[in-house]
């Protein structure tokens, strides 16, 4: 074999080469502003009131009777000794102290800020 006989076949080969640019394709303005909101907060006050009242009850009793609570009343009982020949104890009023439950609708005005955004293309 000689070297004349053979036959030569070259190649070609071809490669990419990708690149970046950065390109400025426009510009924005970004701004805030705080603006002040009158509005009214509004809540439900809840509260306990006590109901004082002295009811005469002008009773003789052997002892003295307890405190106690009947309902939403709690009975607190007063007793004096009194002389006669014999001594006696006389009930002579309760005092009862009852709880009443109020509620109260308040608005009161407050300030609120809020923001807002605006956003302008610059130079196109």
């Amino acid at each position: 074999m000689s070297d004349e006989n053979d036959q030569k076949i070259q190649l070609v080969e071809e490669s990419v080469n990708v690149d970046k640019e950065r390109v400025v394709t426009g510009r924005v303005r970004v701004s805030t502003s705080t603006n002040e909101v009158e509005e009214l907060a509004r809540a439900t006050l809840a509260g306990n009131r006590v109901e004082v009242t002295r009811e005469r009850v002008e009773l003789e009793i052997d002892m003295v009777p307890e405190t106690r609570v009947e309902g939403d009343t709690t009975i607190i009982p007063v007793v004096e000794e009194i002389m006669v020949i014999e001594k006696r104890l006389v009930l002579v009023e309760e005092i009862r102290i009852r709880q009443i439950v109020t509620s109260e609708d308040v608005s009161v005005p407050v300030t609120l800020k809020k923001q807002t955004v605006s956003v302008k293309r610059i130079g196109e």
